[in-house]
């Protein structure tokens, strides 16, 4: 190596590994796919009553457990990071290990999982859903 020590090599190579596993950890609104606070995620009326919609695209689960009255969650199930994929009879369920949430509030309905869906902040203004 032309004049620069090994172990100076190694450490800087350590230092961007770091920077990168760190990176790769990291969330919330510097996170590719969530939106900006108050863009548009969807409208009231996408979202039915006793279920929801999913937005594998933005990371997100919207809610409607009683009429009016909305809820957005983390798609990522708690049990073992998989997306999940359907919302039924007032629960929102993962297809890697069957887990089941509820849509009022994440908790969990049914395992392997044992920590609910975290919630993530929405308003709704007029007809309207967007992060807030």
């Amino acid at each position: 190596m032309s004049g620069v020590a090994r172990r100076t090599v190694v450490a800087a190579a350590g230092s961007a590994g770091l920077a990168a596993a760190l990176a790769a950890c990291g969330g919330g609104a510097d996170d590719k796919n969530a939106a900006p606070e108050g863009t548009p995620l969807a409208r009231t009326g996408d979202i039915p009553v006793g279920g929801g919609k999913i937005l594998a695209d933005k990371g997100l689960v919207i809610t409607q457990p009683k009429a009016g009255e909305f809820k957005a969650f983390s798609s990522k199930c708690t049990h073992a990071g998989c997306a999940v994929s359907s919302i039924k009879d007032g629960v929102i369920v993962c297809p890697c290990h069957q887990s089941q949430f509820d849509v009022s509030d994440g908790s969990v309905k049914s395992g392997p999982a044992t920590a609910p869906l975290p919630p993530e902040p929405i308003q709704v203004v007029g007809e309207e859903i967007s992060l807030g």
